[in-house]
């Protein structure tokens, strides 16, 4: 099985806390003893994990300058396969609410999208195989720990498992940017995001692909002032899916 690192406080407190199996060892930068130290130290003995000192110039080179002292080695995350996503479908109470990426290239991005969809309640992210940002230490450390928290789906044709949702109800809701005359395009505003829905958002420069685009059933985008063409992926996908909590907010 394969290593990764992962580094900062809080990602390492949330891999402690809701992962420990996936910890081989944690490393804590020597000479460090201040009260932060301290506590992932607890929770390292609590958790039964492996933890050693060692120089700052060692978790410089696993997990680059951002570590705060803390980096763990670890198994990489499991993803949930597209046949236990199955499985799982139909015990995902109403509203579902899904977060499906489509091409997302920056790690930093990646994991701001995870973030959020923890925030918001989503109960799966699907994730495609090919062409998609990794889920590599950048990405673990942006979460926060999100991503060890969340169902996260491996899906090897993006169209074809839109269209596996939509045939068991679920209404697919594709971000796009605010241009003109687009077909089925609606301010995010006047989506209807209290049923069972899935939102997709794109990649950070050319946003859904084709293919992804033609399996929507509705594309939502945020009008934009000035000369400003469109958000930040991870900031759009927040508008989105805080849009929807608001909708629901008395329905479950």
């Amino acid at each position: 099985m394969r290593m990764s690192y992962v580094g900062g406080i809080h990602p390492v407190e949330a891999l402690l806390r809701d992962a420990p199996e996936r910890m081989r060892v944690l490393l804590l930068q020597r000479n460090r003893r201040d009260l932060r130290m301290a506590d992932l130290r607890t929770l390292a003995e609590q958790q039964n994990v492996h933890f050693e000192f060692t120089d700052k110039s060692r978790l410089d080179r696993l997990a680059g300058p951002a570590h705060q002292g803390a980096v763990a080695s670890c198994h990489d995350l499991p993803l949930c396969s597209e046949r236990e996503f199955e499985d799982r479908f139909e015990a995902w109470p109403s509203p579902q609410l899904f977060l499906v990426t489509d091409g997302i290239q920056d790690p930093r991005n990646l994991g701001a999208c995870l973030r959020t969809a923890a925030a918001a309640g989503v109960q799966a992210v699907l994730l495609p195989k090919r062409r998609s940002a990794p889920l590599n230490a950048t990405a673990l450390k942006t979460a926060a720990g999100a991503a060890e928290r969340m169902t996260l789906v491996e899906v090897v044709n993006l169209a074809r498992r839109l269209q596996w949702l939509k045939r068991r109800g679920v209404w697919i809701i594709g971000a796009q940017a605010a241009q003109p005359h687009t077909h089925q395009r609606h301010n995010w505003s006047e989506a209807d995001l209290t049923g069972n829905i899935a939102i997709v958002v794109g990649n950070e420069g050319t946003g859904l692909r084709r293919l992804t685009r033609e399996n929507c059933d509705e594309l939502a985008a945020i009008p934009m002032a000035g000369e400003v063409e469109s958000l930040n992926v991870a900031v759009a996908t927040g508008v989105l899916l805080f849009e929807a909590v608001r909708q629901r907010r008395g329905l479950v």
